[in-house]
């Protein structure tokens, strides 16, 4: 899959396309079964399938301090797009600049003349443009005008709700990790490059490996039962530990991933680790005293025995 930074980068070479527009934040089975179709008009059209993506997303420029939690990544993103079968993806920058792009400046500047889309594959409640003026009547009209065709996806439901973003961080929050698999088509897992800390769980007699997260907020917050994906193949079970660390930090301002694997103790570190969510234990609290917050660890790896059945 080749990934295009900024329309400056999109080469004549690349059109004619099959493409597709949107956040695909988590990349849910609603996502999903846009890329599925883009994928089988891209393979019918003999024509390479094309994920247009902003970063940041809108809301994340516009309100940043009222934009969801991501779900996932850029990198993550990208694996699932891969994993779909996309070609090509054209991550566009969202400044100040596009924020004013009409909708038929959008259609003319990015679909016709930069990318020749030849067909477009968008949810059917998609919006675009200054002021949200773009909408799936409009993109018919200018795919008359302009030569490409346009088909919607239809939402996707579970259980009678429509499977959205938003759907997914509610049911994480609410610790229903079997729900939030039903809706994903996979456990939720965050990934990252295990770094060097204060070792205090060393200390603590539990090391940990602390992976950055690279995002100021995480959706999850709190002590979880977690398996872990080693680069090697190995999947470890473990207790895992994100949030504000409040026992030994007093003004920490980003979330940090930490993982005690059970029964491990070999050197993974700059290594990528693939951490996959299971259940929640509880929520992250502040202890009096250090002896305190091992003493509760050491109840979180009890229970955790218990969970992967771990004499």
């Amino acid at each position: 899959m080749q990934l295009v930074r900024g329309l400056h980068n999109v080469q004549p070479a690349f059109a004619g396309c099959v493409a597709t527009i949107g956040n695909f934040d988590g990349v849910h089975l609603g996502h999903q079964k846009i890329l599925a179709a883009l994928r089988a008009r891209s393979q019918a059209l003999g024509l390479p399938s094309c994920v247009i993506i902003f970063e940041p997303q809108p809301m994340e420029f516009f309100r940043p301090e009222l934009a969801p939690v991501r779900l996932t990544r850029l990198r993550d993103k990208l694996e699932l797009f891969a994993a779909a079968g996309v070609d090509r993806v054209l991550c566009i920058a969202f400044n100040s600049r596009f924020q004013h792009m009409s909708a038929q400046e959008f259609v003319e500047q990015v679909l016709v003349r930069a990318l020749g889309v030849r067909h477009l594959q968008v949810g059917d409640d998609f919006r675009f443009g200054c002021g949200r003026s773009g909408d799936f009547a409009y993109l018919q009209q200018a795919g008359q005008q302009h030569g490409f065709t346009v088909e919607p996806t239809c939402t996707v439901t579970l259980d009678g709700q429509r499977i959205s973003s938003t759907l997914v961080r509610q049911k994480l929050v609410e610790g229903d990790f079997a729900a939030v698999k039903r809706l994903l088509g996979r456990p939720y897992c965050i990934q990252g490059r295990v770094l060097h800390g204060q070792k205090l769980g060393r200390q603590l007699g539990v090391p940990t490996a602390n992976i950055q997260l690279k995002r100021r907020h995480a959706p999850l917050r709190g002590v979880y039962m977690v398996a872990a994906h080693l680069a090697d193949g190995r999947v470890l079970p473990g207790v895992a530990n994100i949030g504000m660390r409040p026992t030994v930090e007093q003004q920490n301002e980003i979330a940090h991933l930490e993982v005690h694997l059970l029964d491990f103790s070999e050197d993974i570190y700059g290594q990528r680790l693939v951490v996959e969510f299971h259940r929640k234990l509880r929520e992250e609290e502040k202890f009096a005293t250090l002896a305190e917050l091992q003493a509760a660890i050491e109840q979180d790896i009890a229970l955790a025995r218990k969970f992967w059945l771990i004499a």
